[in-house]
């Protein structure tokens, strides 16, 4: 795992700081196991998280009143209220401390909204650092994970970065060695897909299909083709539980995932709850041949080329 790129508490304070501005990289979830159905309404999951070269911006500027606004992709999908979650880590972190959150927050959005890849996720994760740095609280890093983790599953490693597994809710991160660097290419859909519906197709199918569910785990050949920095052993060993669901609810998908392979993807992969799709190739030149087909696919409505593992969120 990529050492953590913000360092909370750490060197001189930003507290006589106008603005701060901190860069968030979206993830892919190189495997992603989904448990039993819990009592609490979750699932249990393992999963491996990758942090990808696709970013989020978010600039924390002094205000008197709490306001948020955006630019960028997807723009026009994105609430701008107490829905969000990079208002409402503003909100939290404001309460932990004990002072007002009086901070505007503007985004720049480079990662697709309900695209599967962490956004939102993204954006909670810069407004925690960006707004810690702007005020000056100094808060330590587990101190940030343990606010992160109360607002959302993916939250967590969005401040880490690299590549590392998540248990329980996915909020329990440990690193995962990753060597060398991986050519990704990222299909985004015409229109976002709720993960909340696609976890309730998947407990819909395995409940039709009477299927014994197993605890969630990560198979250690994925682990293995990770720490050997080797693309075509991990392509070979991408898994996403969701998948299935995802492409009952939207069947586009699979036309998608097809193309990817059929252009010469060495891994195909629903990016998280999708509708992102995401492609693994061997080097920078199939990464831009897959692109590139990929590009012309009915199905698909814009393409990015990325490289993982990315740092986490860091003030630039």
């Amino acid at each position: 795992m990529t050492a953590a790129a913000f360092t909370p508490g750490d060197g001189p304070r930003h507290n006589q700081t106008q603005s701060v501005t901190v860069r968030v990289p979206a993830k892919v979830n190189l495997a992603l196991s989904v448990g039993p159905l819990r009592p609490d309404g979750y699932h249990d999951l393992a999963t491996v998280f990758h942090a990808v070269g696709l970013h989020d911006e978010v600039t924390a500027t002094t205000s008197d009143t709490l306001a948020l606004t955006c630019e960028g992709e997807g723009q026009a999908e994105v609430p701008l209220d107490g829905v969000n979650l990079a208002w409402r880590a503003a909100e939290l972190l404001a309460r932990t401390v004990g002072r007002t959150p009086a901070v505007r927050l503007h985004l720049t959005k480079g990662i697709p909204v309900a695209g599967g890849m962490a956004g939102g996720s993204a954006d909670a994760a810069g407004a925690l650092v960006a707004c810690d740095a702007l005020w000056g609280t100094g808060l330590s890093r587990e101190e940030l994970h343990g606010l992160a983790a109360q607002l959302g599953s993916d939250v967590p490693f969005a401040l880490y970065g690299g590549t590392a597994m998540g248990t329980g809710r996915g909020e329990q991160i440990t690193p995962v060695l990753a060597r060398g660097e991986f050519h990704w290419v990222f299909a985004f859909a015409h229109e976002g897909l709720s993960t909340p519906a696609v976890f309730r197709e998947l407990d819909r199918q395995r409940a039709t299909a009477k299927e014994e569910v197993a605890a969630s785990g990560v198979d250690e050949e994925l682990l293995r083709a990770l720490r050997a920095g080797d693309s075509t052993l991990l392509g070979a060993a991408l898994r996403n539980d969701l998948t299935r669901p995802a492409v009952s609810l939207r069947p586009d998908l699979q036309a998608t995932l097809l193309a990817g392979r059929d252009a010469g993807a060495i891994g195909t992969l629903l990016s998280g709850s999708g509708p992102t799709c995401a492609f693994l190739a061997t080097d920078a030149v199939r990464a831009a041949t897959v692109a590139a087909a990929l590009e012309a696919a009915p199905s698909v409505r814009a393409v990015r080329r990325a490289l993982g593992p990315a740092a986490g969120a860091h003030v630039l």
